[in-house]
């Protein structure tokens, strides 16, 4: 199957493969030019998952539904403006086939009262009713609610639809939210639902490759691969790092350090799917984080990297990298992680081997490829004995890379301790390969 053409059921639009769809959107548009700031007098929780959440998921939707007042009392606002709107979906009369605002709104409803949510109601903006999301009418439906879903899709239908545009101001309903996420209540999303609730310099779109060869733009395009980012960012409700979704699936690790690179920040969260980041005390400066579901959440600190170039080519080194599974604890504010309750210390051992590795990136050019390669590498050093390991991109002209290195304060446990599942603090260089 190619990566980037899922059925169109797969999991509604959550499973969206790429964030960027080409919308009625330029090549490049104008990137607002004030920030959304978050607030720090947040007071609620963020449940952001990195897309692919699948419909069994009890420990990720049976959380957002405890969070909004627990099963029997939650009351669900589902959004699904990032989603194509009926006008744009040739099977919008089908409903086994359609993906559009309006039935993937109704199937995720239909999924939280089958978890046990005593209400999910769709909220009815799409890019093709804009003018909704200033209602009045609206608006009181997002005040009944107790919590809120953000779909998947593209997040810059969400900036249209409920920011503005390049006004970049709340609409009524996303005030609603605002507010009702400061006063306490949950606001989760995937893959785009959790994208847009980035600050400054959400990324846009882009693959790993040309990320590390060519850098960033600020803007938006309808070339996938390019790197792309809108400097005003999204809805600002999450403040502790930049963020991205289908990591593992997609390869992702390379553009995520990219785009942290040359925006600046020292943070960056990259969500595999079917996982979600729980963030407690969403927007302040306390936000504690808690990894839930089938894979993991890639952590990268930038506070000590440094670029450069060699052979005219881009470099980084110094970059952290810590990979939390379920159950992990994280404190953005002491950058400290914590494992889950009976996870065990792991330790090394000479029988465990680090594969090679030819695709760091799982390439959309190789069709022998292999998702979550990048943290599959690290996660095999954690376990050997021994201190390095490499991997390389499949892309050559110029090959790059990757150089895992283990440091002294490097960690890694698990269930049982002689697997790994989590680890913190390896060390991350990415460079042109030398002959």
């Amino acid at each position: 199957m190619n990566r980037h053409h899922l059925p169109p059921r797969a999991a509604i639009a959550a499973a969206a493969a790429l964030t960027v769809v080409a919308a009625a959107a330029p090549t490049a548009s104008a990137a607002p030019q004030t920030p959304a700031r978050p607030d720090h007098r947040g007071g609620g929780t963020l449940i952001l998952v990195g897309g692919g959440l699948k419909d069994d998921n009890t420990e990720i939707y049976h959380e957002i539904i405890a969070k909004a007042g627990g099963a029997g009392r939650a009351r669900i606002g589902v959004l699904t403006a990032a989603s194509v709107p009926e006008s744009q979906d040739p099977d919008a009369a089908d409903p086994d086939r359609c993906s559009n605002s309006v039935c993937n709104g109704r199937y995720y409803a239909d999924l939280f009262k089958h978890h046990g949510a005593a209400d999910a109601q769709w909220i009815p903006i799409d890019i093709d009713h804009v003018a909704a999301a200033d209602s009045d009418a609206a608006a009181a439906q997002v005040n009944a609610m107790t919590g809120f879903f953000f779909g998947g899709g593209d997040q810059y239908r969400y900036l249209t639809s409920l920011l503005h545009g390049d006004a970049h101001t709340d609409s009524k309903v996303l005030a609603a939210i605002r507010a009702k996420l400061r006063a306490g209540a949950v606001v989760a999303g995937s893959s785009a639902g959790a994208q847009i609730a980035s600050g400054p310099d959400m990324v846009s779109g882009g693959d790993s490759y040309p990320a590390l060869r060519d850098g960033s733009t600020p803007g938006y395009f309808e070339d996938p691969g390019r790197l792309g980012y809108i400097p005003a960012g999204g809805f600002g409700f999450f403040g502790s790092g930049l963020i991205d979704t289908h990591t593992g699936t997609y390869g992702r690790e390379g553009r995520a350090i990219r785009l942290a690179a040359d925006t600046g920040h020292t943070r960056v969260f990259a969500l595999d799917e079917n996982t979600a980041l729980e963030v407690e005390h969403a927007g302040s400066a306390d936000e504690s984080l808690r990894v839930l579901g089938t894979h993991g959440v890639s952590v990268f600190d930038l506070r000590r990297a440094r670029t450069g170039t060699t052979g005219g080519r881009w470099t980084i080194e110094g970059v952290r990298y810590s990979y939390l599974t379920d159950g992990d604890r994280y404190d953005a504010r002491t950058w400290h992680t914590e494992p889950a309750d009976g996870k065990k210390p792991l330790t090394p051992g000479p029988q465990n081997t680090v594969p090679a590795n030819h695709d760091a990136f799982y390439s959309v050019d190789n069709p022998d490829g292999t998702p979550y390669s990048f943290s599959g590498t690290a996660r095999a050093l954690t376990a050997a004995d021994r201190r390095t390991a490499t991997a390389t991109t499949f892309e050559t002209g110029p090959t790059f890379e990757i150089t895992f290195r283990k440091r002294g304060d490097s960690r890694a446990w698990s269930a049982d301790g002689t697997t790994t599942a989590s680890f913190s603090d390896l060390d991350v260089r990415i460079a042109p390969a030398t002959d």
